[in-house]
């Protein structure tokens, strides 16, 4: 954990083929989850975030299927993924990055 320190939660987004920056839902949605998980004090723009994916939870599966991402996705043949992705609290372990490695982090 970060002890007192700064914990810094980006949702990286995409690019589009010309160059420019394109939000993506799911990184949105994504790092607000991570912020509710944490239980923190929050920044005006992470609680804006972490209220976004409270929000969207009960719809989660439709957001996702139906955001830009999740058609390009789905059209490439890649369904699974993105219904893997709104899958909540399955997982017994987060990666961590350490020595240029993620690893496995027990919860």
């Amino acid at each position: 954990m970060a002890g007192d320190g700064a914990v810094g939660v980006v949702p990286a987004g995409e690019v589009w083929r010309n160059g420019g920056l394109r939000p993506a839902v799911e990184d949105l949605l994504g790092a607000g989850a991570i912020l509710d998980a944490l239980g923190m004090p929050l920044s005006a723009e992470a609680r804006v975030a972490r209220d976004a994916f409270r929000g969207a939870v009960p719809d989660l599966g439709l957001i996702l299927r139906t955001s830009v991402s999740g058609q390009e996705l789905i059209g490439r043949g890649f369904a699974e993924d993105v219904e893997f992705a709104a899958a909540l609290n399955v997982s017994v372990t987060a990666p961590f990055l350490c020595d240029g490695a993620y690893r496995a982090w027990a919860l």
